[in-house]
C-alpha cells in the first residue's frame, strides 16, 4: 500500500505525451483551462508537477484565461525548506479546480512575518496562509516522567502558534491553514511512550490535540498532517537524511500526497468538495452479476471473506451518506433484478431508502450521470463516480471530465480505503446542516423527472484502440464456453444451456458454425466475451445461441458479431441469418436485439417468442471502429458489401 499513496494509486496514470501536451497547451489558450485541470487530474509525480507548474505559469504570463480555475493565493510559512513546494501546490491545485498562485517567505521566518503588517506574507493579499511547520519548529522540551514541565511545555507551544495565527488574522485578514505534528518514529520507552508524560510522542500528542482546538476556537482551517503521516507510516513519512542534507519536513516521495492534502482542503475551502457519490452494483457493492448469478450465487454475506469485502465498502458508503453525501446508483442492469439484493439479501447493509436515485438500465453511464445532475440540480464537479470496470470510468472521465473517477484496486477489500484516500469529500467544517444535506437532495430527486440523455461515445469508441477476436470453439477455451452458455441470463437470445460434453460435440459438428469472442482495448484485455453457435438448415444459418457478457455492452461488439456473421456465411453460400428471441425473467435487454440490428420480424408467438430474419445478400451494418483478428480459421472471410458501411473507420485484419 505504500506505493498506493506515494504514487497517488487512485487517480489515472498520466497520458504518454505528457509533457508534449504541456508544450501545446499555450496553443489552445481557449480550452487551456479544462486541459490542464484534466492534465492534472492524473498521478503525477515532482518532475511531471514542476512541468505543468510552468506551463501554467506560462499561461498567466500570457494572460490567457485558466477558467474554470478559479484563482486562489497561497501564502506560506515554514520552518524548513519550502522552495519545493509552490510548484507541486500550483500544479496540484488544478486538480481541485484552482488557478493557485504561492507567495513564500524566509526560511524559518515564520514569527516574523505573522507580525510585521508590512511582510511579504501580510501584504501578499493571500486567501490563505499554510503554517507548514513541523516538530522542529515549536518550542518543545521534553521531560520524560515529569508532566507539569509537560504540560509547561505544550502549553508554550500552543501559545507561540495562537500568536502567529492571531498576527496573520489581524494583519492579512486571510485564513490561517494549521498543520497537526508528524511525531518521530524513534521511541524512548517503547510502548510505555504514549502514556508516560513528558516524552517526545506523548508531548507530540498532546499538541495535536491542542492544534485541533486552537484551529476550532480561533476560526482557523485544519490539515492533519499526524494523520497523513500515520497513514503511509511514521518511519517513511521522515527522512533523516533529506532533513540534515536539506532541511526538507518529509521524504520527497511523499510531495504528490502532501501537495494532494493541502489543495483538496484549500478546493473545499472554495465549495469544491465533492456531493454526490454515484456507485455501480455488480462487482461494485456485491461480488458477481445479479442478473447471471441470482440473489443466491452474489458475494455478500457475513462469514464469506469475499463477501465481507463488499460489506465494508457498503459500510463506509454508508456513514459518507449519514455525514451528508449523496448516494446514487448508476447500473447496467434490468431495473427488478438491481433492486433485488437491495429489498430482499439480508445480509446487505445498503438499501434502496439510501439512495437519492437509483438508476438500472441499458443507457451509458455518461448520459446516466448527466441525468442524475438534472434531476438533482447539482454540477457534474460534484459527482464522484465508483465502478470497478475501467471501461466505464474512462468512458464517464472522456465524456464527463468534471466528474471524479478514481482508479478501483482489483482487490475489494481496498475499496473503501481507495475511496477514503482520494479524499473528494473534504471537509473543512461541519454542522448540523451538513447531516441533512442528503435528504434535501433525495426529495428534489422525488419531484424531479428523470431526464434521459444521449451521450455521443464514438469518439471514445475510436480512442479505446479496440481489438476483437474471432475463434471457433476449441478444447482450449471449452471450459469458458460452457462456463458462458450456463451463466449469461441477461444478453442471452435464447438461454439454451449446453454441457462440456455437449460444446465438445459441437465443436465437431459439420453442420454447426462458432464464434468464441474476445474483446481488448488500451485500458487491457476483456477476456472472452460472447459466444455463438449458428446451425445449417439448408441455406439458412438459424442462430441457436447468441449471448454476450454485459460489461462490454456499448462498444459496438453486436454489430462487429453481426458483420462477421454476415461475412463467414456470405463464403459459405448461406442465403439468410435466422434468430429467435426466447423472453426470460431476465432477457428483456435484448427483446428488440434483433430489430436494431436490421432483422425483419416472421412470427410472434403468444409467449413472446420471435423469430426474425436477415437476407445476407443486402444486409448493411455498421461496424464500430476496431481491429479484428482471426485464430484457429483455415481462411479469413472475403469482405462483403457490409464492409463499405463502416462511417468511422473501416475494420482491418490481421
Amino acid at each position: 500500500m505504500l506505493s498506493f499513496y506515494s504514487e497517488l494509486g487512485w487517480l489515472p496514470r498520466p497520458p504518454a505525451d505528457f509533457n508534449q501536451q504541456c508544450r501545446l497547451l499555450p496553443d489552445k489558450p481557449e480550452d487551456a483551462g479544462s486541459v490542464a485541470r484534466r492534465l492534472a487530474s492524473t498521478a503525477l509525480d515532482e518532475n511531471q508537477l514542476v512541468r505543468l507548474s510552468r506551463t501554467i505559469q506560462k499561461l498567466r504570463g500570457l494572460n490567457h484565461s485558466l477558467a474554470p480555475l478559479t484563482p486562489y493565493r497561497l501564502a506560506i510559512l515554514s520552518n524548513s525548506t519550502a522552495d519545493f513546494l509552490p510548484a507541486a501546490l500550483s500544479a496540484t491545485a488544478a486538480r481541485h479546480g484552482l488557478m493557485l498562485e504561492c507567495v513564500s517567505a524566509g526560511y524559518g521566518q515564520v514569527m516574523q512575518e505573522s507580525l510585521d503588517p508590512q511582510s511579504a506574507v501580510n501584504t501578499a493579499g493571500a486567501n490563505a496562509v499554510l503554517l507548514a511547520l513541523d516538530w522542529r519548529g515549536l518550542p518543545l522540551r521534553f521531560s520524560p516522567g515529569n508532566k507539569t514541565e509537560a504540560d509547561a511545555a505544550v502549553d508554550e507551544a500552543l501559545r507561540y502558534l495562537e500568536a502567529v495565527t492571531t498576527g496573520i488574522q489581524r494583519n492579512s485578514g486571510a485564513i490561517c491553514v494549521l498543520q497537526t505534528v508528524a511525531a518521530s518514529p524513534e521511541r524512548l520507552f517503547g510502548s510505555l511512550d504514549r502514556g508516560l508524560p513528558g516524552t517526545p510522542r506523548r508531548v507530540v500528542d498532546d499538541v495535536n490535540r491542542g492544534i485541533a482546538e486552537l484551529a476550532r476556537r480561533s476560526g482557523c482551517t485544519l490539515l492533519d498532517v499526524a494523520g497523513l503521516a500515520e497513514t503511509v507510516g511514521l518511519a517513511n513519512w521522515h527522512s533523516a537524511s533529506e532533513w540534515n542534507m536539506s532541511k526538507i519536513p518529509f521524504a520527497q516521495m511523499f510531495l504528490p500526497l502532501y501537495a494532494d492534502h493541502v489543495c483538496r482542503l484549500l478546493g473545499a475551502l472554495c465549495g469544491k468538495s465533492r456531493r454526490c457519490l454515484v456507485l455501480d452494483l455488480d462487482n461494485t457493492l456485491w461480488g458477481g452479476v445479479i442478473g447471471d448469478d441470482g440473489l443466491k450465487g452474489i458475494h455478500v454475506s457475513q462469514g464469506d471473506p469475499l463477501g465481507e469485502a463488499y460489506l465494508d465498502f457498503q459500510r463506509y458508503a454508508l456513514s459518507l451518506r449519514e455525514r451528508g453525501v449523496v448516494l446514487a446508483v448508476s447500473s447496467k442492469n434490468e431495473d427488478a433484478s438491481a433492486r433485488l439484493p437491495f429489498r430482499e439479501h439480508a445480509d446487505m447493509i445498503l438499501r434502496e431508502e439510501h439512495f437519492a436515485i437509483f438508476q438500472a438500465n441499458w443507457t451509458d453511464k455518461a448520459a446516466n450521470i448527466r441525468a442524475i445532475a438534472e434531476e438533482l440540480s447539482l454540477g457534474l464537479d460534484s459527482f464522484v463516480f465508483v465502478d470497478d470496470n475501467p471501461f466505464e470510468r474512462e468512458l464517464v472521465r472522456q465524456a464527463l471530465p468534471q466528474v471524479a473517477v478514481p482508479e478501483m484496486p482489483a482487490d475489494p477489500s481496498l475499496y473503501a480505503a481507495a475511496l477514503s484516500a482520494a479524499g473528494y469529500f473534504e471537509a473543512a467544517t461541519f454542522s448540523a446542516e451538513d447531516l441533512r444535506r442528503a435528504s434535501y437532495y433525495e426529495g428534489n430527486a422525488r419531484r424531479a423527472v428523470l431526464q434521459q440523455q444521449s451521450g455521443g461515445i464514438q469518439e471514445y469508441l475510436k480512442s479505446l484502440q479496440m481489438e476483437i477476436v474471432f475463434q471457433p470453439f476449441d478444447e482450449t477455451g471449452r471450459a469458458r464456453v460452457t462456463q458462458l452458455i450456463n451463466k449469461s441470463n441477461q444478453f442471452n437470445l435464447t438461454t439454451r444451456r449446453y454441457t462440456e460434453a455437449e460444446v465438445a460435440r459441437i465443436e465437431k459438428d459439420a453442420d454447426c458454425f462458432t464464434l468464441q469472442i474476445r474483446l481488448s482495448d488500451t485500458l487491457g484485455d476483456n477476456g472472452m466475451i460472447s459466444v455463438i453457435v449458428c446451425r445449417s438448415k439448408g441455406d439458412v444459418w438459424d442462430i441457436d445461441t447468441w449471448l454476450m457478457s454485459c460489461r462490454v455492452l456499448g462498444r459496438g461488439v453486436e454489430q462487429a458479431v453481426l458483420r462477421e456473421l454476415i461475412q463467414r456465411a456470405h463464403a459459405r453460400n448461406i442465403r439468410a441469418l435466422a434468430g429467435t428471441f426466447r423472453p426470460t425473467d431476465r432477457n428483456k435487454l435484448v427483446e428488440q436485439h434483433y430489430a436494431k440490428l436490421g432483422f425483419a420480424l416472421e412470427t410472434e408467438g403468444p409467449d413472446g417468442t420471435t423469430t426474425w430474419c436477415l437476407d445476407v445478400a443486402t444486409a448493411q451494418v455498421e461496424a464500430p471502429p476496431m481491429t479484428v483478428r482471426y485464430v484457429g480459421f483455415a481462411t479469413d472471410p472475403a469482405p462483403t458489401n457490409s464492409d463499405s458501411t463502416n462511417s468511422i473507420n473501416p475494420t482491418s485484419r490481421k
